[in-house]
């Protein structure tokens, strides 16, 4: 079995640091890193001042630079199985990545000569678009290059994410079964989960080396997942596991002999007997030995240089300079402006009596909740689908393009409800065989309460991720790398902001739903607070519980889950409320500057059409757009 990666691939985030953003300039690495041997550097030859070349020079510079950035985009592409399986493609639908140390060392290797590969393009011969498209692609390489020293400082196998769960996900979800050789395919990744597990469990053993170890809590949500995974026939007695229905489920459709079905179901049994149990009982063990271990510090500032760290992962993740203190204070004047706010709404309603009595009201009261029931999950399911279906009417006020990809709405599966997040969207298939997917975690309905619907539809499904997600993937002649790019305060900022707009054009008519809506803007608001808490002030986990119960209305259940999630993420959640203060600001500036002249509509395509940027080119953006309007 070969496995292969690319540092491109999304696929095991769980293995790196998350996201991409602006830091210094290329300028600074020579005097870190020596170019390799093989890489020859290319002299530029100094070039006349822009408005000097001809438009055919700028042409075939351009195209020239567009053609390097889908070139080393398609050379990670190809080199990730995972990656390709993502988007459809096939080439190495047996193989799983490459997540070894080795592997990684390599990945960075590339990403130092691709930079010198960049270094041949002038960008004072790019047209607008390229120049931008260059602009990105240079500080996403710096990014990785440089951020290659904190490649350890990140939990590979937590509650939220890891390759113990992604893998299981990722076959069934990811992995489609059009005839025999996919099913074969699917097989040879059954076979290859026993050397993936055995990786996984030394990226373990390397950062408890290193002194970095998830805390003690999150080790009984990963053995309990990944026990479950190893639960049901053929391993026990009882319905069948999660991946042996999945496969019985895909064979069950193929245009094939029952015979060629009963021979691959054989197969398949064989490979998660022989392989899938071995790998996850090897990984569960050294868990467990872990577990023993470890020790109940949350923080970021618990890990070798951490305070360093936790510095450098609110830069990428906000793609601001703001400190910490800083982001902590903003969170702090936040929630107390939207508690104002929501003693509107208790006044609305005729509530008597104080705000955190009517939080424990908006916690305990039923008919804020559908039962615990079957029937409980598919009226959540439906009434979220159907909120959906009614913004999707009134997508033209709002904006000129919409998403051609599909949307729909699905509950976490079973295996991984317990220690999944609330809800989270995944992207489509570039080819249209995959819809977007809007998850909602219905383990415990206690935890999703109906107020808190509307404002949930909107962010993962439309006009929030689904919206931005589909339109970036699908927009034309802008690179690949951009269309399938990430930066967490611009993609989370514009979920925020789009549980807004539609307050604005007339949604949350329910008082109580609009209280929903800025119970989860307050969520975001007392995210500053928690995190930079947790990571930088170094509050215990149960103190940061505390600030969320005494802050918030939401359930304990779902404090308790965010908290964790918060811990092993440092600095993500600050992504949301700075992203969305950021474009709701832009817009008002360009309101103020453009008066009558302002279109919502040609704002967000502004916001849109460049796919996924860091918030200071975002900035850039909408200024270019003020003065053209002007």
């Amino acid at each position: 079995m070969k496995y292969r990666i690319s540092t491109i691939a999304l696929t095991v985030s769980a293995l790196f640091i998350g996201g991409c953003t602006l830091i210094p300039s290329d300028s600074e690495l020579p005097s870190k890193l020596t170019p390799p041997a093989k890489v020859t550097k290319i002299e530029v030859k100094p070039q006349s001042p822009k408005h000097e070349v001809s438009k055919q020079v700028i042409a075939a510079h351009s195209e020239k630079a567009n053609q390097l950035f889908e070139d080393i985009y398609q050379e990670n592409l190809m080199a990730s199985p995972m990656a390709q399986t993502y988007m459809g493609i096939k080439q190495d639908y047996d193989k799983w990545d490459d997540i070894t140390d080795l592997q990684a060392q390599k990945d960075h290797q590339k990403n130092i000569n691709d930079l010198l590969r960049l270094r041949a393009i002038d960008p004072k011969l790019l047209d607008q678009q390229t120049l931008l498209s260059y602009t990105l692609f240079k500080n996403k390489l710096n990014a990785q290059i440089n951020d290659f020293q904190w490649r350890f400082h990140n939990y590979p196998v937590n509650q939220m994410r890891g390759l113990h769960s992604q893998a299981v996900s990722f076959l069934i979800n990811a992995h489609r079964m059009s005839d025999i050789s996919d099913a074969y395919a699917y097989i040879s990744r059954l076979h290859g989960l026993k050397q993936l597990m055995k990786d996984l469990s030394e990226a373990l053993r390397i950062r408890e080396e290193k002194g970095i170890m998830a805390p003690h809590f999150v080790y009984g949500y990963v053995i309990n997942d990944s026990v479950n995974i190893i639960k049901g026939a053929p391993f026990t007695t009882g319905p069948d596991s999660p991946l042996f229905s999945d496969f019985k489920k895909k064979v069950a459709a193929l245009d094939i002999t029952q015979r060629e079905k009963n021979e691959l179901i054989d197969k398949a049994s064989t490979a998660l007997l022989k392989s899938v149990k071995p790998g996850y009982a090897t990984l569960i063990s050294y868990l467990r030995e872990q577990q023993s271990r470890a020790n109940h510090d949350d923080g970021a500032w618990k890990l070798p240089q951490g305070e360093k760290f936790y510095e450098r992962a609110l830069q990428k993740t906000t793609t601001t300079k703001m400190t910490a203190q800083e982001i902590h204070q903003l969170g702090l004047s936040e929630v107390a402006r939207i508690h104002s706010e929501m003693r509107q709404i208790m006044h609305k309603v005729e509530y008597n009596g104080s705000m955190n009595e009517f939080f424990e009201f908006m916690r305990t009261d039923r008919q804020f909740y559908y039962d615990n029931t079957e029937q409980g999950r598919q009226t959540y399911l439906a009434k979220a689908t159907d909120y959906i279906d009614q913004m999707r009417t009134r997508l033209d006020e709002l904006f000129i393009v919409k998403p051609k990809a599909e949307l729909v709405v699905k509950r976490v599966e079973a295996f991984r409800e317990k220690s999944a997040g609330k809800a989270f969207y995944n992207r489509p298939a570039p080819d249209g065989s995959r819809p977007g997917i809007y998850y909602a975690n219905l383990y415990d309905m206690n935890n999703m309460p109906k107020y808190q619907m509307e404002a949930l539809a909107f962010h993962e499904g439309i006009p929030g991720h689904h919206m931005q997600l589909a339109i970036s993937m699908e927009l034309q002649n802008v690179p690949k790398f951009r269309k399938f790019g990430h930066y967490t305060a611009y993609s989370e900022g514009w979920g925020l902001y789009t549980e807004l707009l539609p307050k604005e054009i007339g949604f949350y008519q329910d008082p109580y739903s609009d209280f929903g809506r800025l119970a989860m803007e307050l969520w975001r608001a007392c995210r500053l607070v928690v995190d930079t808490g947790i990571h930088q002030k170094q509050w215990s986990r149960e103190r940061a519980i505390d600030y969320l119960v005494q802050n918030t209305p939401n359930p304990k259940g779902d404090v308790v889950k965010a908290i964790e999630r918060y811990i092993v993420m440092p600095s993500q959640a600050t992504a949301y409320k700075i992203g969305m203060i950021k474009i709701v600001s832009l817009r008002e500036m360009a309101k103020k500057s453009l008066g009558n002249k302002f279109d919502i509509r040609e704002f967000h395509d502004v916001i849109l059409k460049n796919g996924p940027v860091p918030l200071d080119i975002l900035e850039q953006q909408v200024k270019k757009y003020i003065k053209s309007k002007k």
